[in-house]
């Protein structure tokens, strides 16, 4: 089962997917009128792509791989 998880290398820090080379790139800056309202809002984003994305699209990079 794919899980999201904290990728940090020389290239890169990110939000992936386990599985695959799907990597979470936000639209823009977090919106919200409090901190935690971004944060929340960021959270759903990231959560709503990463639940969506087709791993058979995204090939992991040399340096995704583990």
């Amino acid at each position: 089962m794919r899980t999201l998880i904290w990728f940090n290398s020389a290239e890169t820090e990110a939000w992936v997917c386990s599985e695959c080379g799907w990597v979470f790139r936000p639209l823009g800056p977090p919106v919200g009128r409090t901190l935690e309202e971004m944060k929340e809002n960021f959270e759903g984003q990231r959560e709503k792509e990463f639940a969506a994305h087709d791993c058979a699209k995204h090939r992991k990079t040399k340096s995704q791989r583990r």
